[in-house]
């Protein structure tokens, strides 16, 4: 599971329990059997995965992350809401050393414990509108003064960073950063070129690697060398559910161009107008994706509801087959038995 992470470079944080957390379903398709019940949990709890940069990391990979965060609000040229965010710091400059100290004395803790002396509060116009102590808490994680220690019936506890984080040197921001773009473009094997964002989170491969073109496809490209050597390998006979935040996934433009699949996670549109599902699992097999796998998990009933198959291409009798038998490894690891129930029209 370790190595796993490492690999990838991180397992998704989305906690949406349509049909597991998005880090389970990774690594049910990695791990299969081998992937047990409980185990993520106890590397969360165990503090071997840590909460970094937008998703769980292997303990062993902080260090590069560490450098980006003293280079807090941003590495770059500032911004006015970069300008803004440090200003609201320093004036709550007193409600900082608050927290600090709660967490050294009580920690670690929730946000909830943590004390909110804030001088001046935390304007926005969306929901964080006056959360000041979750807002300070964020940027000081954003800051390496204050780490995810774990979490407490699904919430977020906090602890100095000093405590969570291991004691490694931490690189200069330049060769910090080059390091993060080379293990990216390692986990994908080809990317976008350059400081490319999804949600927030870097996809690109900086300048790592090569630069390759694609046929009949624009945009800069980088790629990996070691991967070069193994595209006259035929792709595995295998067929996998993904999860809907997965690495083969997140990049969505580089998913469309690449792989030309078309998908999008639905879970926030009407369901008057989607078209795949809530949360449809991505059918991958051999190398390509083929489809999507419409289901929720009725935890109350002990079902795996499979709604609908949408196929990209006509599923043959043995894709089919593998993809019930998917279904079904999916439903035992989650202690449910599979039960059609199309929706209703």
């Amino acid at each position: 599971m370790l190595d796993a992470a490492r690999r990838l470079t991180m397992l998704p944080l989305d906690q949406t329990r349509a049909v597991a957390p998005a880090a389970e379903l990774v690594l049910l398709s990695r791990l299969g059997h081998d992937h047990r019940p409980g185990d993520l949990d106890d590397a969360i709890a165990s503090q071997r995965l840590l909460e970094v940069a937008g998703g769980f990391r292997s303990i062993d990979d902080v260090a590069p992350y560490r450098a980006q965060m003293v280079a807090w609000p941003t590495p770059g040229p500032w911004k006015e809401w970069h300008h803004r965010l440090h200003d609201w710091m320093e004036a709550n400059e007193a409600c900082r050393q608050d927290v600090l100290e709660r967490l050294r004395q009580e920690g670690p803790l929730p946000v909830g414990s943590l004390p909110d002396t804030c001088v001046r509060p935390w304007r926005s116009s969306g929901w964080n509108d006056g959360k000041n102590t979750r807002m300070l808490v964020a940027q000081l994680v954003q800051r390496g003064e204050v780490a995810v220690a774990g979490r407490a019936n699904g919430e977020r506890i906090y602890d100095l960073a000093d405590r969570v984080y291991p004691d490694d040197p931490v690189p200069p921001l330049a060769e910090a950063e080059a390091e993060l773009d080379r293990r990216r473009l390692c986990a994908l094997g080809l990317a976008r070129a350059g400081a490319v964002f999804q949600q927030g989170i870097p996809v690109g491969a900086g300048e790592a690697g090569e630069p390759a073109v694609v046929e009949s496809v624009r945009g800069r490209w980088r790629v990996d060398p070691a991967a070069l050597e193994t595209l006259d390998r035929p792709a595995p006979d295998r067929t996998e559910l993904l999860a809907p935040f997965d690495l083969l996934l997140h990049d969505r433009k580089r998913m469309t161009d690449l792989l030309a699949f078309d998908y999008t996670l639905e879970m926030y549109k009407p369901k008057e107008k989607r078209r795949w599902g809530y949360y449809a699992l991505p059918v991958l097999h051999g190398a390509g994706l083929v489809g999507k796998v419409d289901v929720t998990a009725d935890r109350e009933a002990g079902e795996l509801l499979v709604h609908a198959v949408h196929v990209d291409e006509p599923l043959h009798d043995n894709l089919r087959s593998a993809v019930e038998f998917r279904l079904t490894e999916l439903a035992r690891w989650l202690n449910l038995t599979v039960s059609e129930a199309p929706h209703e029209t």
